[in-house]
């Protein structure tokens, strides 16, 4: 069972456990998220939609959100001096698709979780090591830092991360931790989580 969806003003083919990089959607590590621009459901009778199909929606987890590769976009003007080189990553988000489901009946489920391949802490927030010791007192509010939504703050909490001096005070053994345990590829650098960390925490 495979279905069509649309999504980012582009069309993917998917089916149940597939794993792909989308345009951006929102939604944090973990959580699951679904498309309602289905174009196409196929199988043994394939039901094509004018342009989507009513009632069909495919389930998804986001396994990641990112970036991708550079690209470098050079122009120039003869005899004009004129030269401007900029570069541009596009933001992206890795999801699994888990459920496709057609008039609220699901047409094709992902594996049970004992088939699944294992994943990284970060699905599971009760699996998450607890790296630091929490201060005393109440902690500040991590969703002040760019990129970071509620539910990777209730992570971040399991994990012993609760004001933004700990964030600001990260070594690099930590960011390796935290990137590795929240499968995070690098994302701590890349939304320079330190430094938004150390303003919030002069500001407070």
């Amino acid at each position: 069972m495979y279905a069509v969806i649309k999504t980012g003003g582009k069309q993917y083919r998917v089916a149940a456990d597939d794993v792909l990089k989308i345009e951006k959607v929102t939604g944090e590590v973990g959580e699951t998220i679904s498309f309602a621009d289905v174009l196409m459901v196929g199988g043994d009778t394939p039901t094509i939609g004018t342009p989507t199909i009513d009632g069909a929606t495919v389930a998804a987890e986001v396994v990641d959100q990112g970036r991708a590769r550079k690209i470098i976009v050079f122009k120039k003007k003869r005899r004009q001096n004129y030269r401007r080189k900029k570069g541009h990553r596009q933001e992206q988000t890795t999801i699994r698709i888990t459920d496709i489901i057609m008039g609220g009946k699901k047409l094709a489920t992902g594996a049970p979780a004992s088939e699944k391949p294992a994943k990284a802490p970060a699905t599971a927030g009760s699996d998450l090591p607890q790296l630091f010791t929490a201060p005393a007192g109440d902690g500040d509010d991590l969703t002040k830092i760019n990129g970071v939504g509620p539910v990777l703050v209730e992570k971040l909490n399991k994990m012993g991360i609760t004001t933004f001096a700990q964030v600001a005070a990260f070594t690099p053994e930590d960011v390796a931790n935290v990137d590795d345990a929240l499968s995070f590829k690098g994302r701590i650098d890349r939304d320079n989580w330190i430094e938004q960390a150390k303003t919030l925490a002069e500001e407070a």
